[in-house]
């Protein structure tokens, strides 16, 4: 069983950054790795990075290479630092623990960035 609380969203003027937090707890034995998706109004849900529980390899989607950065704490905590927001960042963002047969998601964090 594995539980995920996000927290550090909020309302950003475009340009700024703001810093995703998420808290893991039970078991992640099994799991490949952590990521962060987000899904805007009407549209489907995206991966936006993923890095691995072993090792720290990292994925991000092209939209976003070279403007966020993710990271983990030793699969505690992973981290989605974002900077020079844009408005098409606008969404719901969902920590997740990806297995080979499931995945667990957080409750989401809201994410508005205005222009």
């Amino acid at each position: 069983q594995v539980q995920l609380v996000e927290s550090g969203g909020g309302l950003v003027q475009a340009g700024g950054s703001l810093r995703l937090s998420c808290a893991a707890s039970g078991s992640i034995f099994s799991a490949n790795t952590m990521g962060w998706y987000r899904q805007a109004p009407g549209q489907q849900r995206e991966l936006v990075a993923r890095i691995a529980i072993r090792g720290y390899g990292t994925d991000y989607a092209d939209s976003v290479k070279g403007r966020f950065t993710i990271s983990r704490d030793n699969a505690k905590m992973v981290y989605l630092q974002m900077n020079s927001l844009k408005p098409e960042d606008t969404a719901v963002y969902y920590c997740a623990v990806e297995g080979p047969f499931m995945t667990s998601w957080g409750q989401g964090t809201q994410v508005t960035v205005s222009s």
